[in-house]
Parts: C-alpha cells; structure tokens; sequence
C-alpha cells in the first residue's frame, strides 16, 4: 500500500479491511513524511504498532 492510500482509507467513512502480515488492523495515524503508519492490532486499543505503510495489504472484496 502506498502513503496516500492509507491516508485515504484513514479518513474514509467506510470500513476498509487492512491487514499486517495476514492479521486485521486498523490504520489510526499515517506520517506521510515517513512513509509508516500507527495500526491497532485486533481488538485490543493497547495492542498498537508502526509499521511502514508498504507492509499494510487492503483486502479486495
């Protein structure tokens, strides 16, 4: 996934499915300037990585 698509999925009002190395998450940060994204893994608000927007996959329905 490129920058500019995580920070078009982050600001949508739908629900896009992303996924981290084949688990759901949701996108709640992106820093462009970096090219990384904060991403809430599962359920858990707590359970939070940054990871480089490159790593995220939308899930095409």
């Amino acid at each position: 996934m490129d920058v500019q698509r995580a920070q078009d999925i982050l600001n949508s009002r739908d629900n896009i499915a992303v996924k981290l190395d084949g688990e759901p998450v949701w996108i709640e940060q992106v820093d462009a300037a970096n090219g990384m994204a904060t991403v809430q893994v599962g359920s858990r608000p707590t359970n939070t990585h940054t990871v480089g927007v490159d790593r995220l996959e939308e899930e095409k329905g």
